[in-house]
Order: structure tokens, then C-alpha cells, then sequence
């Protein structure tokens, strides 16, 4: 049963990559309804952005391997826990409206799986060792960058606890792939304005809209989502064989 369900865990077709290329281009779409230049021009897109990131989360999540299933539909719950923690609790950014977007916490789930099936591609698991390199160092330059030239400070701790979750996890390329995908759904989502990220974290620390140490809290996710899938997995295996 192990080498079965590794096989099918690393498995990988055209087709979630059709969904995983699409993803940028999905997201300027999305996003762009959402916008507030949308809203004021024409009308609120909100709930057609709504609709765009269920079916688009619906159709990678058909086509999806069986691993990557389970971590798309925990990745929903547990992204909009962390929405209720980051956004509401302790209002590290905020969206164009008061309440959470309906659509963010299914976009959560396209950007992992998105990261998820480049980091599994053939090209990125034959060049796994060289990724790691140049990921390293640009991902380095970045976080130094943003906090020596534009006092991002915030991205500066987090891009250190970063490095540390990626030490303690042999430096996984799936966690840079992700992360990618975070800075370039934060990028879109700040340009269009459909969140913002407060000047001061806490109150205190320096950051930027958006901080690319935002990457961490993603990185972060994703161990947690890791664990609850394998319980997940562990669990339906003593089912299929009892003790």
C-alpha cells in the first residue's frame, strides 16, 4: 500500500498543468473583476470572481491525482482559519470590503496546488538540485532588498523564518514554487486593490504592500496541511488494514 500511494502522490499529468500554467493568467482575470477600478467603472465583480475561483478550483480538483485532492480540499478550511487569524484577529491587511472574500480561501488552494504540480513536474524534479541553488540566492536578494532599500522589515524576520522552515524540511523546492505563486497573487491582488497590507505589522514593524515575507506564512500553512492529510491518509490505511 505504501509504494501505491507514493506512486499516485507523485504522480502528475498534462492536464493539472494546463490549470497550473493557467494560473496566472487566471488570477490577473479574477482578480481584475474584483478590483476596485472594476467596481467603480462598471459594477461589483465580487460574486463573479466568486463564481470564477470555485470553477476553476473545481476542475484542477477533478483532474487532480488523489493526494493532491486531499490537500486542495483541506487547504480550503485551513486557509480561511488562517484568513480569520491574519486578517480578522490580528489585521495584518485587509479586502476592499469588510467581510472575507468567498473566493479567497478556494484561491488559496489553486495557488498551493498550483506551486505543488511545478515543483513535481519532470523538469523540476531532474533539476532539483540546481533549483535549489538559484532559488536560495533569489530568494536571499529579495528579502534583503525589500528590507535594506525599501525598510520592509516585516519580510526581512520573515524571510529568515522562511529559510529555518526550509532547513527543517532539507529545502524542499515545492516551498519556493509555492511561494512563487504567493508573490505573484499578492503582487496582482494589492495592484487591483482588492486587500491591502497595513504600513506597520503589529503596530511596529515596517512592511510593505505587499511584503514578499509573506511567503512564510504560506510555507507555514503548508506544513500544518501536510500533517492533517497524512493523519488523513494513516487513518484510511488502518481502515483498509486493520491491526
Amino acid at each position: 500500500m505504501d509504494a501505491i500511494f507514493f506512486k499516485d502522490k507523485k504522480q502528475n499529468t498534462n492536464i493539472p498543468l494546463f490549470f497550473a500554467i493557467g494560473f496566472p493568467f487566471f488570477t490577473l482575470l479574477a482578480l481584475g473583476i474584483d478590483s476596485v477600478y472594476f467596481a467603480i467603472t462598471y459594477f461589483d465583480g465580487r460574486q463573479i470572481t466568486n463564481f470564477l475561483a470555485i470553477t476553476y478550483f473545481s476542475f484542477f480538483f477533478w483532474f487532480a491525482n488523489s493526494y493532491l485532492r486531499k490537500l486542495m480540499f483541506v487547504m480550503v478550511f485551513l486557509s480561511y482559519i488562517g484568513e480569520l487569524i491574519f486578517c480578522n484577529l490580528l489585521g495584518m491587511y485587509h479586502y476592499r470590503t469588510a467581510v472575507i472574500p468567498f473566493y479567497v480561501p478556494f484561491g488559496h488552494a489553486i495557488v498551493y496546488a498550483s506551486g505543488y504540480v511545478f515543483a513535481n513536474t519532470e523538469w523540476a524534479l531532474q533539476n532539483d538540485r540546481i533549483l535549489k541553488k538559484y532559488f536560495a540566492i533569489g530568494f536571499s536578494l529579495l528579502f534583503l532588498s525589500v528590507g535594506i532599500f525599501l525598510n520592509d522589515i516585516f519580510s526581512l524576520i520573515s524571510g529568515v523564518l522562511f529559510f529555518l522552515l526550509l532547513k527543517k524540511k532539507k529545502w524542499e523546492n515545492l516551498y519556493y514554487f509555492i511561494a512563487l505563486c504567493v508573490i505573484f497573487i499578492e503582487l496582482a491582488g494589492t495592484y487591483f486593490q482588492c486587500w491591502k497590507w497595513i504600513p506597520k505589522i503589529f503596530g511596529s514593524i515596517p512592511t510593505v504592500n505587499p511584503p514578499m515575507g509573506a511567503v512564510f506564512y504560506y510555507a507555514g500553512g503548508d506544513v500544518l496541511l501536510v500533517k492533517i492529510v497524512a493523519l488523513w491518509q494513516n487513518k484510511k490505511l488502518k481502515q483498509i488494514i486493520p491491526s
